[in-house]
């Protein structure tokens, strides 16, 4: 069976869409998007997507960070390894995109929309960041990182400066005796080049000997004193750099969950924003997608031809028609009118804008199902129509009422009467399951039969008569005229051949004047595509939920009234969503003086700071007036102890409350 996604290409648009973010993270994340099954949750990023495209048009590209190699870095943490110059500053520069990431959104605010909310979960961590910029400088520990560091170097510095002014001292006095005018060092030692033939007038230890031989690099004794200085204070400056680099990784260490939550929030903003990038690209707009069995495309476009010649698709199913059958000339754009409602059905599902006209409307759907290929299989002995049937009866067996199906050349491959017949009962059963059709044919009688069947309708993809050109464009009420003899004959097809092939085909005269026919084969405007690997056959299916309203954003302008402080404004009882996890938990506790709120989420009690919380429903939507809050938050034994306690005191009896 063919994968559904790749036939209809929607593994290229996420490929596309994964070259625009810039992490790993949410580039892995992308790669599995999938159209949501949830009214609720396409909407919602439907609309992140739409808040991300205004922002990016308004302040330019965001400061997104690449977090290469920030996962290693935070594991190598956790087990008490020490962290090098080079992975502390990946880190800090992840933490200066966090700052900028910041400052972009908290400028954002203006425009409205939630994803000025992920703001409030970034943290700065602006100690940690000033304390590597400090110690580390041009990917070495620098010597400001701490006194004893600066001390050492200093030390190393005028020491070794002695032992060169000692050697080049003798370098001088000596000239015959050495092959070059300057000090060399060799293995961590400051050693002369002496040649060979007056090796023994130099008192000192060999270090090196030349490639050829006829040098030989002496530390002389004069200065081993102060070389032997020099190793001492180097382990020291070892042993001290060690040191800086321990602490350092420890301070990292402490802030590993908030250095996790800022990259769970860099990560969901580089996927927002890679969707608002993709929009722009393909000069797409937000559409409305709902659970109502209607799908309305108006000017269309496939996002993978050539947008200067492609023809708009206008295209409409549903509101009493469960089913649309197309038929027209050969490579009049049936199949490509199919691809674009199947692509642009998916994408708008999984949350993307869709390159189409204001007023476009798609429904939700549990799965897109499509026969579009030949399917022929050498390895499998599979013929094009054991391939199509194959396919189809998985089609059959798999769809529902809420499914949307596609079919190319519906019949075809095999005896026409034959094919005619299998695909009315095809159409028929598609019919009963009562599922969104659209299926293209050849077949005059199946043209015949949507004219007379319930929520059938024809559609023809329009053609020029005189130019014998394809005009790609979807007219839906009328089935399309068959061209093949029409299109032979302005060709130049002999006229005795003409009347042969029309009286076989019809059992009628041919008539030189007017030519109807009504058989032709349409060929594919797309290359041949990749059957892929057998998908699945067990699918998902879930009802759409419904979408609660949200408030209207408030836009912030240069005369806007003071407000209370936002964490004020959430009460016991709140329905509040949590950022950057998008979790919906319950207000328990009101802000405490620095601004955290107690929220119970997921059956576990936390305080979290006001930036991070969005109110979702307020307590009063949700709970009656006086509402025995203790009955959410307090355990079964907690409100019977309580309950005893206030008929008279018992020392016995205990009330325990979460950390």
């Amino acid at each position: 069976m063919n994968n559904y996604a790749d036939t209809l290409e929607y593994n290229k648009i996420i490929d596309m869409l994964c070259q625009f973010a810039m992490s790993e993270r949410a580039r892995t994340k992308l790669s599995k998007l999938k159209p949501y099954l949830s009214e609720a949750e396409c909407r919602e990023r439907m609309q992140e997507t739409t808040d991300a495209r205004r922002i990016l048009e308004s302040q330019g590209t965001p400061p997104l960070a690449a977090m290469t190699d920030l996962d290693k870095i935070l594991e190598l943490c956790s087990k008490g390894a020490m962290l090098v110059p080079d992975q502390l500053v990946l880190a800090a520069q992840f933490l200066i995109s966090c700052r900028r990431m910041k400052a972009y959104l908290k400028k954002a605010e203006a425009l409205g929309g939630e994803i000025s909310y992920y703001g409030g979960s970034i943290n700065e961590l602006g100690d940690l960041l000033e304390e590597i910029d400090r110690s580390i400088r041009n990917g070495r520990v620098d010597d400001s990182a701490s006194p004893r560091l600066r001390d050492i170097r200093r030390k190393l510095e005028s020491t070794g400066s002695q032992v060169k002014t000692k050697l080049d001292s003798l370098l001088r006095s000596k000239k015959e005796w050495f092959t070059d005018s300057f000090v060399s060092i060799r293995n961590g030692h400051f050693v002369l080049p002496v040649k060979k033939e007056y090796r023994s007038l130099v008192t000192g230890t060999v270090i090196d000997t030349s490639t050829t031989g006829g040098t030989v690099f002496i530390e002389p004794v004069a200065v081993q004193k102060l070389q032997t200085e020099i190793s001492l204070l180097q382990m020291e400056e070892e042993n001290e750099i060690r040191k800086i680099l321990y602490t350092l990784t420890a301070l990292v260490d402490e802030q590993r969950a908030a250095i996790y939550l800022n990259m769970d929030a860099m990560e969901t903003l580089d996927m927002v924003f890679a969707k608002a990038k993709l929009s722009v690209q393909m000069k797409a707009i937000p559409v409305k997608v709902a659970v109502s069995r209607k799908m309305l495309i108006k000017a269309g476009r496939h996002p993978l031809l050539n947008q200067s010649v492609c023809v708009p698709l206008d295209f409409e199913i549903g509101c009493g028609i469960n089913g649309v059958i197309i038929t027209g000339p050969n490579t009049g754009g049936k199949t490509v009118a199919l691809k674009t409602a199947g692509l642009l059905s998916m994408m708008a599902q999984s949350g993307l804008h869709v390159p189409a006209a204001q007023g476009s409307e798609f429904c939700m759907n549990n799965m897109v199902l499509c026969d579009i290929g030949d399917g022929q299989s050498i390895s499998e002995n599979l013929s094009t129509f054991s391939s199509h049937i194959n396919n189809i009866i998985d089609i059959l067996s798999t769809a529902t009422r809420e499914s949307l199906v596609l079919l190319d050349e519906l019949g075809s491959g095999t005896d026409p009467a034959e094919g005619m017949g299998i695909a009315i009962a095809i159409l028929e059963e598609l019919k009963r399951k009562e599922c969104l059709f659209v299926a293209t044919t050849h077949y005059p009688e199946i043209k015949e039969y949507a004219r007379k069947a319930e929520k059938l309708v024809n559609a023809r993809m329009a053609f020029d008569k005189e130019s014998l050109k394809p005009l790609y464009k979807l007219e839906i009420g009328e089935a399309g005229e068959s061209c093949a003899l029409y299109i032979a004959k302005r060709l130049g097809f002999p006229e005795h051949l003409l009347r042969i092939a029309h009286e076989q085909a019809y059992g009628q005269k041919f008539i030189s004047s007017t030519v109807q026919t009504n058989s032709y084969n349409d060929e594919f405007l797309f290359a041949e595509e990749d059957n892929g690997e057998e998908a699945s056959s067990n699918r998902r299916k879930s009802g759409p939920a419904s979408l609660n309203p949200k408030p209207a954003p408030v836009l912030r302008g240069e005369k806007e009234s003071p407000k209370p402080n936002r964490s004020s404004r959430f009460n016991i009882g709140d329905s509040v969503m949590i950022y950057p996890q998008r979790e919906i938990g319950i207000v328990y506790q009101t802000a405490n003086d620095k601004g955290e709120i107690g929220i119970q989420a997921r059956d576990r009690k936390r305080l979290i700071p006001h930036k991070r919380l969005k109110l979702h429903i307020p307590a009063g939507e949700l709970y009656p007036p006086d509402y025995d809050f203790s009955i959410v938050f307090d355990t079964v034994a907690n409100r019977k102890a309580r309950k005893k306690m206030e008929k008279g005191h018992n020392p016995e009896l205990i009330i325990r409350y979460d950390d």
